[in-house]
C-alpha cells in the first residue's frame, strides 16, 4: 500500500451507518407470509458489518420490483444515520434482476473497479460464471456510498471482506471532499 492511500485511509470514518436492503421476490413473500424469513446473505451482511465496528442502521427486505427497490433505495439514502446503502440481490442476467437498472440512475458517479474487481476475485473462485454478475458500485447525492452485490453468502462474504470493507471508509473520505 503506497503512503498516499496509508494516509488517506487513516483519515477515513472508522465507522460506517449502512442500510442493507435485501432483494428477493422469494424471501419477501414468504416474509408476507410467516412473518419472519430465513435470509443468511442478509443476516451475513449485518454481522460482517457490525465485526467490523459499523452499524445496520436499516434493513429491509423487498421483492424484486422496480418502484419497492427504487422506494427502498431512495429512503435509505434519504436517512441521515445511512452513510452507505447495500442492495444484495437481482445482479444477474435473468428478467427480474432489475436491482442494477433502478440504482444505476441514483448514483452521481460510478466505481468501475467494484465491479470489475468483483468479478475478478469471483473469477478465482468459481470460475469463468463470474461474468455473469452485474456488482456495481458508486456514489449517490450527499456523498452516500451504494454497493449492488450479488444474493449468494459467498459473493457476500467475498464482497464484505474483500472490498467494501477495506475501502468503505476510503471511499467515503473521498466521495465528501470538496
Amino acid at each position: 500500500m503506497s503512503n498516499t492511500t496509508r494516509e488517506h485511509k487513516a483519515k477515513a470514518p472508522k465507522q460506517i451507518g449502512f442500510a442493507v436492503i435485501v432483494c428477493s421476490s422469494s424471501r419477501f413473500e414468504t416474509m408476507k407470509l410467516m412473518k419472519q424469513v430465513d435470509d443468511p446473505s442478509g443476516d451475513l451482511i449485518a454481522e460482517l458489518l457490525e465485526k467490523a465496528g459499523h452499524r445496520v442502521v436499516s434493513r429491509t427486505v423487498v421483492p424484486d420490483d422496480r418502484v419497492m427497490i427504487g422506494q427502498s433505495v431512495g429512503n435509505a439514502l434519504g436517512m441521515k444515520a445511512v452513510d452507505a446503502v447495500i442492495t444484495c440481490g437481482g445482479t444477474g442476467v435473468s428478467l427480474s434482476d432489475v436491482t442494477i437498472e433502478v440504482v444505476r440512475p441514483l448514483l452521481r458517479k460510478t466505481l468501475p473497479g467494484f465491479g470489475e474487481l468483483f468479478r475478478r476475485l469471483s473469477y478465482d473462485e468459481i470460475g469463468s460464471a463470474a461474468l455473469l454478475s452485474r456488482a456495481l458500485a458508486g456514489i449517490a447525492d450527499k456523498g452516500k456510498a451504494v454497493f449492488c452485490i450479488p444474493g449468494s453468502p459467498q459473493a457476500v462474504r467475498l464482497c464484505l471482506e474483500k472490498l467494501i470493507l477495506p475501502e468503505g471508509g476510503h471511499i467515503l473520505k473521498h466521495a465528501h471532499e470538496e
